[in-house]
């Protein structure tokens, strides 16, 4: 009878991929990716008032916080190790209009929230979106005139706005608008009003996504919307012009890269990080979440495991860190660890 081992040996020529896979010990050994601490960026939504913890229902565990209350939950961030978090705001109705006027405010509720968590965590960083739409009427990163963003009168306010937020106390401006020059426009105001240490965190691959609906009920903009945003965000069928953008905002000075949504474009974060070698990284988007969270309510999924899963998926494609809304939830885990 003829030894089916040796058959085995002679087929996979003695190399067996499980002998590193035998034991948690040698999985531990070489295993090539990990994911810490340090790798996550949590988002947070703020809204007027005080003492205002509001549920969001389309994003079960996440809520819309009062400043004082976002001032408590970036403390709990600093105590559980996270380096960073970045702030979007819902504002009144009231203050909305055509141009997104009150992103030019200097004390408005983006601010205020900067102000208070750097006075009371000054070791947390505090990364804030330039883009129009939580202040605008119709919903849009832009200014709309006749049915068009206009693209330099954006980039002109979005460069104020950014001043504004770096003069607050924002350490990272992350724009996301995907308006043309805005990157080197923002290097520039920035550095002329005297913030050359603010980092600029490019939203350079931002695409025009499904992902996003929770969100827009989060900053109370899904009924707002007129038309779509398909002019200024990415085709999700274009990796190459995706690239292409990323080099633009590198050009351009961009301290670090975003890939945005997360898990459907994978390819797109691999592909940013070996062509330019910046900081690279992914927003795990709301509707990605929120995914997660109602399979696992509905007992479909591990929700911990497929949680987890996602986000190591993130550093194996390359990403140095990942915004989630699973932050803190994921920081509890890893200090048990």
């Amino acid at each position: 009878m003829q030894d089916k081992t040796h058959l085995v040996d002679e087929i996979t020529g003695h190399r067996r991929m499980r002998r590193n896979r035998k034991a948690d010990w040698t999985r531990r050994l070489v295993q090539e990716n990990r994911l810490t601490v340090d790798d996550l960026i949590w988002p947070i939504f703020v809204v007027p008032g005080t003492g205002i913890v509001d549920p969001i229902p389309a994003m079960p565990g996440v809520n819309r916080m009062s400043v004082d209350k976002a001032v408590e939950a970036a403390k709990e961030a600093a105590d559980l190790g996270i380096p960073a978090i970045a702030t979007f705001p819902d504002i009144e109705m009231e203050l909305r209009d055509e141009t997104g006027s009150n992103s030019l405010v200097a004390n408005n509720l983006i601010n205020q929230t900067t102000a208070a968590i750097k006075k009371a965590v000054p070791n947390i960083g505090i990364i804030t979106d330039v883009a129009l739409d939580p202040f605008t009427s119709h919903g849009h990163d832009g200014i709309l005139r006749d049915g068009e963003i206009v693209n330099d009168e954006t980039v002109d306010q979005v460069v104020k706005a950014a001043i504004l937020q770096a003069d607050a106390g924002a350490d990272i401006i992350a724009p996301s608008e995907m308006m043309d020059g805005r990157i080197g426009a923002i290097r520039r105001g920035l550095d002329a009003a005297g913030h050359q240490s603010v980092g600029i965190m490019s939203y350079a691959t931002k695409f025009s996504s499904g992902f996003y609906g929770p969100y827009r009920e989060a900053i109370n903009t899904k009924g707002l919307l007129k038309g779509d945003k398909n002019s200024y965000y990415i085709n999700p069928a274009n990796g190459t012009e995706a690239v292409r953008d990323a080099a633009l905002d590198v050009e351009e000075g961009a301290d670090m890269l975003m890939v945005k949504p997360g898990l459907a474009y994978l390819d797109i974060c691999w592909r940013v990080k070996e062509a330019f070698g910046l900081p690279t990284f992914a927003y795990q988007v709301s509707g990605e979440y929120s995914q997660i969270k109602a399979a696992a309510m509905n007992g479909w999924i591990d929700g911990e495991r497929i949680m987890m899963e996602t986000l190591l998926a993130f550093k194996r494609a390359g990403c140095d860190g990942i915004l989630t809304y699973f932050a803190p939830e994921v920081a509890k885990i890893l200090a048990k660890r």
